[in-house]
């Protein structure tokens, strides 16, 4: 008996040891993507436009890396927040711990090169080798034409400082091992050709990231397989409201495939539209992540691209109740 309790320990010993130097490697070797590439990107007129575009009306970064203000439909970005980051993602919204959006502007990236900034966008590991949470899509960031990236990297070196020490993450348990096995090597690749609209719609979608949005997820936040694009996601609002997105397939009866391509630019033009009126929301009003406001800057022949490839994704039959109480 004594023999087989000393043999149990031993491997109870085993298993427990070997699972720590396994969380170990997680934590301290992970991630692993290699070094910053060396490199200077230079700030020419043309990519620090492009830049801007892609950042505020496409990938959209400024709509996270500043801070929204949620008593208005749509939460526009608050005077004076512009790429300041500290926007905050906490466990009242469903994040596994509370994050903040980081500081893009001189002040928060001074410090880094070029090549850092390109390998935490392009592959999600940051300056100090640290993993990025996903909810930044660097994953789908790693897929783009690499003119674009430079083109990013060149507009954030013409902001403004703003002076916004953001504090630290937190993770739970065992977020905090598992985002360390996220990151991953780039595979760039050349954006499609403006000639064909419905794979330089997917580009766009892709940049965009809208099937992070509009898909179901697991409890562990990953999309469900099969849900792409047809909606189903809640996110939940401090006031108690949670928001479901919609269907943006083309199923008739549950999606947009009724809709006409002058509808889709009018849904986003209208915040851009000088007659628009910003939506002021009382306390039990329900509001929406979308970012309206950044992407009614997106060309019109963009848009049309985006609603030509969503035509050509799976239609889901998948009727969503928008807005509902916890």
């Amino acid at each position: 008996m004594k023999k087989i309790l000393k043999v149990l320990l031993i491997i109870i010993a085993a298993a427990v040891g070997g699972l720590a130097v396994i969380l170990l490697y997680v934590k301290e070797g992970l991630p692993s993507v290699g070094a910053a590439p060396d490199i200077k990107v230079d700030r020419t007129n043309g990519r620090v436009e492009r830049g801007k575009y892609l950042a505020n009306h496409v990938a959209a970064c400024m709509d996270c890396h500043s801070q929204r203000d949620w008593t208005v439909y749509g939460a526009p970005i608050k005077e004076g927040t512009f790429g300041g980051g500290g926007e905050k993602f906490g466990k009242e919204m469903g994040f596994p711990g509370t994050l903040y959006s980081r500081n893009l502007t001189p002040y928060g990236l001074s410090g880094w090169t070029d090549g850092e900034i390109f390998r935490a966008i392009t592959t999600g590991q940051n300056k100090t080798n640290d993993a990025l949470f996903p909810l930044m899509p660097y994953l789908h960031y790693g897929t783009m034409d690499q003119e674009d990236i430079y083109s990013i990297i060149a507009y954030l070196r013409t902001l403004p400082a703003i002076a916004n020490k953001v504090p630290e993450r937190t993770l739970d348990f065992p977020v905090n091992f598992i985002v360390n096995t996220i990151p991953q090597k780039a595979v760039l690749s050349p954006k499609p050709a403006t000639t064909d609209p419905v794979q330089y719609g997917k580009y766009l979608v892709t940049v965009a990231d809208c099937v992070a949005c509009h898909s179901r997820v697991d409890e562990h936040g990953e999309i469900i397989a099969g849900s792409e694009f047809g909606g189903g996601r809640s996110f939940n609002f401090p006031n108690g409201t949670v928001v479901t997105t919609p269907n943006i397939t083309s199923d008739v009866e549950t999606g947009i495939g009724s809709w006409t391509n002058e509808l889709f630019l009018r849904k986003f033009k209208r915040f851009s539209d000088s007659a628009y009126h910003e939506q002021k929301l009382g306390p039990n009003d329900f509001n929406t992540p979308m970012p309206w406001f950044m992407f009614a800057g997106m060309d019109s022949s963009d848009l049309t691209a985006i609603f030509s490839y969503l035509q050509t994704v799976k239609k889901i039959k998948n009727d969503v109740k928008r807005f509902a109480k916890r």
